[in-house]
């Protein structure tokens, strides 16, 4: 049986009885649109996010939310017209235990183009030329749903070459490297810091069968990997903008050596203090996608720039 504690936004904070590993789950008695409230939230930090009738629900590690989770929620729901806000608001504190047990009841099929993203449970018929993922939940890493891994499965599918050898940074699940596979890629390569992150991604690479073009390492801090003998002809990476900020002088050095870049996790606010940070380094940005308020770019160094946005 799921045991929670549950509380109003304006009352008393549910994470002074919480427990590490616990999470909380954040219900919205809302007509808006799950996406459209996730993209107006503008918080890497939530996990998942679906509509129920006239609810979204939403969910955060419970580490990971405060008191500046709940004001910028509450500015996106008055932005979108909320009325009321503040009495939309439910939380909910949700042992770790419970938490793949809602994943199970309410994560849904997604389709992506001619990508099909499923948990093992639900069977999707495949039409001629589609290609699927079977994800089953996992705690806290991805399984396609997010507007900015949206963005890069659909790009994807028209940048993929069979001789393309991907670079996945910050892997977390592993769905984009492979997703790339499944559209043919030759080889992919996912790293991560995280080290559970990387468990994570190696059940659901043994999960879809995946054999020896799929290699999945842990990244230490300040050491360059994707092992010397594996050269990258595409490099995605899925972060926020501190982190492709941060991790600019590594990813570019792949473009200087000839991979294109897919870059992704941003605002469209931020494009240009990316494009910026990433022109100096001698990789420019030829083509941007947008979807729900967030961006996707593809970068080259300026050898191989031929898109008309390079400058």
């Amino acid at each position: 049986m799921t045991s929670t504690s549950k509380t109003d936004v304006a009352s008393a904070d549910p994470l002074s009885s919480s427990h590490p590993g616990d999470w909380i789950q954040v219900d919205v008695r809302t007509s808006i649109d799950a996406g459209e409230l996730l993209g107006m939230l503008h918080d890497p930090a939530v996990t998942g996010a679906w509509q129920e009738d006239d609810q979204v629900h939403l969910y955060w590690p419970g580490d990971r939310c405060g008191p500046d989770t709940w004001q910028g929620l509450r500015a996106a729901l008055a932005l979108l017209g909320q009325v009321d806000p503040e009495r939309a608001i439910t939380i909910n504190r949700l042992p770790n235990e419970d938490w793949n047990a809602q994943w199970s009841r309410l994560v849904e099929p997604i389709r992506i183009g001619r990508v099909i993203i499923r948990p093992s449970w639900k069977i999707v018929p495949l039409a001629t030329g589609e290609i699927e993922l079977i994800i089953d939940p996992k705690q806290a890493f991805g399984t396609g749903h997010h507007a900015t891994t949206h963005l890069l499965i659909e790009w994807l599918q028209h940048s993929v070459k069979p001789t393309d050898r991907v670079l996945d940074v910050g892997t977390g699940s592993g769905v984009l490297a492979m997703v790339a596979l499944r559209l043919g890629a030759e080889a992919a390569v996912g790293e991560d810091f995280d080290p559970v992150a990387i468990d994570c991604a190696r059940e659901y690479a043994q999960l879809n069968g995946f054999d020896g073009r799929l290699t999945l390492a842990v990244r230490e801090a300040q050491v360059e990997r994707a092992e010397d003998s594996f050269t990258p002809t595409l490099v995605l990476a899925n972060f926020d903008r501190q982190t492709l900020l941060l991790a600019a002088d590594s990813v570019c050095r792949y473009a200087t050596g000839g991979a294109r870049l897919l870059l992704s996790g941003l605002l469209v606010d931020q494009r240009a203090e990316i494009e910026a940070a990433y022109a100096a380094r001698g990789v420019y940005v030829t083509v941007a996608r947008e979807r729900d308020g967030w961006l996707a770019l593809e970068a080259t160094a300026m050898e191989s720039c031929e898109g008309e946005l390079c400058t």
